[in-house]
């Protein structure tokens, strides 16, 4: 009993148990949306190999697993640890720079992936989330980004079949 005579029930926002079956539920409802939206997509017959849906459905019920075997976890009495990082300072405030230009970044992706293409886009995006996140060599960072967006490009085009906006390669590609 709590102070008062009064039984403590655990809220979402006081530290009981809905604050792990919160996540918990989020992990499995995130699986089952993920394979929901994999049923919508499109594809050609895949008689070599995997189609465009395949890795999407394998990680839908990976999550699902996940989110099932998290929710019985919490149900019996599972808790989280709080983060102990050893190269982590709890009391040192969050680089809000750093996350409003990751934000961005993506936001920016997101708008013009249509206007300029995968190859140009992705490469835009490799490159700015590299120079957030710290790269110092920018002319490398440059070449390894049009290098991964090329090398995504044909692994997704070509090896499974899924068609990438060309945008202002349209004619090239």
């Amino acid at each position: 009993m709590a102070e008062g005579g009064r039984r403590w029930r655990p809220s979402l926002w006081g530290g009981g148990w809905a604050v792990e079956v919160v996540p918990a539920v989020g992990v499995l409802g995130l699986g089952v949306y993920v394979i929901v939206g994999t049923a919508g997509v499109g594809t050609a017959s895949a008689a070599l190999g995997p189609g465009p849906r395949f890795f999407p459905v394998v990680v839908g019920v990976a999550l699902v697993l996940t989110g099932v075997c998290y929710v019985i976890d919490v149900l019996r009495g599972g808790r989280g640890d709080p983060e102990h990082g050893e190269d982590m300072d709890s009391s040192a405030p969050g680089d809000l720079r750093a996350v409003a230009l990751t934000s961005g970044i993506f936001l920016g992706f997101a708008v013009t992936l249509d206007l300029l293409g995968w190859i140009i886009g992705g490469a835009l995006l490799f490159f700015g989330l590299a120079v957030v996140l710290g790269a110092r060599r920018r002319a490398r960072a440059a070449g390894l980004a049009v290098v991964l967006s090329v090398v995504t490009h044909v692994a997704f085009v070509e090896g499974l079949g899924v068609t990438l906006p060309a945008g202002l390669l349209s004619g090239v590609l």
